[in-house]
């Protein structure tokens, strides 16, 4: 291989990991755009649930969540544990934005 095989290839995979970011990037927004429409179903719901007169926390729908969370995790090879801790990052969110208007 000479040095401008090696250049060459330093170059393509340059170029490709330029690409692979802007994709990630864009997953990223897409994820927060999904988090943002979780947050306002979370807040109609909280409406909902006042209306109801129900309570906002529902330990038992959070851990059924969770549960949820870490079956789809593990049927996409992902870690389950750590994506338990992030839906309990995100029914955080969800649960703050339910009592918004309490």
């Amino acid at each position: 291989m000479t040095d401008a095989d090696t250049s060459a290839d330093a170059a393509a995979a340059r170029e490709s990991l330029a690409r692979a970011r802007r994709e990630i990037e864009e997953i990223d927004r897409e994820l927060i755009a999904l988090l943002g429409r979780r947050v306002e179903r979370s807040k109609e719901i909280g409406t909902l649930k006042r209306i109801a007169g129900m309570p906002t926390l529902d330990p038992a729908r959070e851990a059924e969540v969770i549960r949820r969370a870490a079956s789809v995790a593990r049927e996409h090879g992902l870690a389950d544990e750590k994506v338990r801790d992030i839906f309990w990052h995100i029914i955080g969110l969800s649960r703050t934005a339910q009592t918004e208007g309490e």
